[in-house]
């Protein structure tokens, strides 16, 4: 496995924590892919179209040799595995995976752009981001920076401090 991701995902339908954590354990159980942290849980508010439920949202790092493309093919099988439906623009689901790092690649596309490029406008991705990252990582200055001008902070709380290897029965 030669490539590191971070995934952001999230719930806010029906039971959140059980959908983050069979999301993780699917792409755990993926030939290509392990996962290597996952951070905890934390609740927030929605954002663009606000009215729907709080989410749960986390970050994960995996090793992959999946490309990028190869690897939004899975996590979009994954969603929509896990009952996703995209009828309304930022509007409630059962899960949402995205892709926020891969490596240092930088691209952009029709379907995917790395680093994902609303990111740095969200505290609910950017505290668990910096919860898991490694010390020293070339990404945690500008995490860091990011988060100090975040004004949002107080619409995320802690919800569960989560042992992934527990959760994938790996003890």
């Amino acid at each position: 496995m030669k490539h590191i991701v971070y995934i952001g995902a999230g719930s806010n339908i029906g039971d959140r924590k059980h959908h983050l954590v069979s999301a993780m354990k699917r792409l755990h159980e993926h030939p290509s892919i392990i996962m290597n942290k996952g951070s905890s849980l934390y609740e927030s508010a929605p954002v663009g179209y606000t009215d729907q439920p709080a989410f749960l949202n986390m970050v994960a790092e995996i090793k992959t040799n999946l490309t990028p493309e190869q690897l939004l093919q899975e996590v979009a099988a994954i969603e929509h595995l896990l009952g996703r439906v995209r009828d309304i623009k930022w509007g409630p689901r059962t899960l949402d995976l995205d892709i926020l790092l891969f490596d240092h690649v930088q691209m952009h596309s029709d379907t995917l752009t790395i680093p994902h490029p609303r990111m740095r406008e969200r505290s609910f991705v950017m505290i668990p981001l910096k919860e898991i990252l490694p010390v020293p990582s070339p990404h945690l200055e500008w995490v860091g920076e990011t988060l100090g001008k975040l004004n949002k902070m107080e619409d995320v709380t802690l919800y569960e401090k989560m042992n992934w290897m527990h959760e994938f029965s790996l003890l």
